[in-house]
């Protein structure tokens, strides 16, 4: 019987002495009853399930096993899985055990974490949390396609935005997808918004604009810091692709692909209009990103609480709880470590 049954056992029986009702002890403690009858009237006795006492009768020799480990490290099967070694030696004429007493005895062993000729999976880690608290601290960027009447043929929407006031400080349409235009992007955005060296960190995928010999050394001369998202991991840039996946879903977007690239640029020019002055964003108390941007929501957002608070006064029984939160939103967030309920949960999906 395991340390921790008797253990278990000998509470139990304390309780009940002193008063303890025997079903109310064994709640507290995490069993039943009838568990606990049964480990009770068990209590010299070693349980059969987890302790056999018998060995199987066709188990492995020392010498058998020795075998596995010696032949499983030779030079012809050093790279290989048990799967692949089993069939060449019975091609040999050799049979010294199953897969599955090759894979039990390598596991063992420690030696089936990589029994192959290709590389071991690389860990990737993901980007370091980020967090903004004013304007041009955290950009983000990414490039979209817009479908042309040539089939097969698009044009690129290169966009950055700033994820604390939600704003397209830039944009620009080209025919290909370069490093040198994304660093004539970036650097036209920096003297525009008067951007200083280490002022800002500028987040994208692993596209080859992104990480291109040009951009890097643009972004180093400028003094804006990269950052990178995982590969092939698109919800570690999630305010672009929200951004895209708006102007797409507009319902002025053309139902007919674009004929040059003139038009496509006098849409978008329409759309981060709309978008940074008109656009109340969910993500920023239904403020304009213009407004968030030059710090208007702050006000904006003080006198809708003052309207809500008078409606409350006004009309009390219609209000059964707080009035809505307009309070401003101080910190935003990029790639944030999850906590641990979060955790649980991502685990349990």
């Amino acid at each position: 019987m395991s340390n921790e049954r008797a253990e278990i056992i000998n509470l139990i029986t304390d309780a009940c002495n002193s008063g303890a009702k025997q079903k109310s002890a064994c709640e507290i403690i995490g069993i039943s009853a009838k568990t606990f009858q049964r480990w009770h009237a068990k209590s010299d006795k070693q349980d059969g399930r987890i302790e056999p006492t018998h060995s199987p009768k066709h188990a492995l020799s020392a010498s058998e096993r020795q075998q596995i480990i010696t032949v499983a490290n030779q030079a012809e099967f050093a790279n290989l899985p048990p799967c692949q070694i089993v069939p060449r030696l019975a091609d040999q004429g050799i049979y010294i055990a199953s897969e599955a007493s090759f894979y039990r005895v390598l596991n063992e062993q420690d030696q089936l974490k990589h029994r192959n000729k290709s590389k071991p999976a690389r860990k990737v880690n993901k980007p370091r949390a980020l967090t903004a608290i004013a304007p041009n601290q955290i950009y983000t960027w990414d490039i979209t396609y817009l479908p042309t009447q040539v089939k097969g043929i698009f044009l690129y929407l290169y966009l950055v935005i700033d994820i604390y006031s939600r704003k397209i400080v830039g944009w620009q349409v080209y025919h290909e997808e370069l490093s040198a235009f994304a660093a004539d992007l970036i650097t036209d955005i920096c003297r525009r918004e008067k951007v200083t060296k280490n002022q800002v960190v500028l987040h994208s995928d692993n596209g080859s604009p992104m990480k291109g010999a040009t951009m890097l050394a643009t972004l180093q001369e400028l003094g804006v810091i990269p950052s990178f998202s995982r590969p092939s991991v698109s919800n570690d840039n999630p305010y672009s692709e929200s951004v895209f996946r708006t102007l797409k879903y507009r319902p002025e977007y053309p139902e007919k692909p674009f004929a040059e690239i003139s038009a496509a640029r006098d849409w978008v020019s329409g759309f981060v209009k709309w978008y940074n002055t008109e656009h109340r964003h969910s993500g920023i108390k239904f403020t304009t990103p213009d407004e968030r941007h030059t710090g208007k929501d702050i006000e904006i957002l003080s006198k809708r609480k003052e309207v809500y608070k008078k409606a409350q006064l006004k009309n009390p029984s219609r209000w059964s709880g707080k009035i809505k939160n307009w309070d401003h939103i101080n910190e935003v967030y990029l790639n944030p470590e999850k906590s641990k309920s979060e955790v649980k949960e991502d685990k349990a999906a």
